[in-house]
């Protein structure tokens, strides 16, 4: 503007100067665009900086989630690998138990096998036994002589007493009577023998 004023004063020889001056502020006019522009440069570069300190701050957040979720993930494995390990002793177990159980019924099995034998045993003693005893058993007739012997011995033992108080033909009544069973011998020596000493004591 100074310079416009000088060209002014000088009439036709300021002309040149007064071009220069026009110049001068063109391009002082440009340099203040240029300086608002570069201004506002300035202003978008500082909204967009604290944009990416805001995004850089919650790029930290994510990568912090991202670390305690890599944290649980790993915990969560060694949790699955630590129960891989109880479940591979638990199948072990299971094993042992199963292999176990078969031999308690192998042995079960032995065991009936054993028993079977030994009823088996016992059946057969029991029939040499039957067989045994079987040699012992009185026919009907002889139990029945058997049992009559006691009072075919003890009858005579009251006549025998009133033998002493009677004559001899008196005593000698009773001794035909053992001779109605044929197969009570035993019991006839018997009466026999017990008349015979009564007789020898009358």
């Amino acid at each position: 503007l100074n310079a416009a004023v000088e060209a002014a004063r000088a009439g036709e020889q300021g002309r040149g100067f007064a071009v220069v001056a026009s110049e001068v502020r063109n391009l002082a006019q440009r340099s203040a665009g240029a300086a608002k522009e570069i201004k506002t440069l300035i202003g978008d570069s500082v909204e967009k900086v604290e944009r990416g300190t805001k995004l850089v701050g919650q790029a930290g957040v994510t990568m912090d989630e991202v670390v305690a979720s890599v944290k649980r993930v790993t915990d969560i494995m060694g949790e699955i690998a630590n129960a891989s390990q109880e479940q591979s002793a638990g199948i072990e177990q299971v094993n042992q138990a199963i292999i176990e159980m078969d031999s308690m019924t192998q042995q079960n099995a032995a065991l009936v096998e054993q028993a079977a034998a030994a009823a088996q045993s016992l059946q057969d003693q029991a029939g040499e036994l039957a067989q045994v005893v079987s040699i012992f058993k009185l026919v009907e007739g002889e139990e029945r002589s058997f049992a009559a012997a006691p009072a075919s011995v003890a009858a005579p033992r009251p006549k025998a007493q009133t033998l002493a108080f009677r004559p001899a033909k008196a005593a000698r009544k009773p001794l035909p009577a053992p001779a109605r069973d044929a197969a009570a011998s035993r019991p006839k020596k018997v009466a026999s023998g017990a008349a015979s000493d009564e007789w020898e004591q009358f």
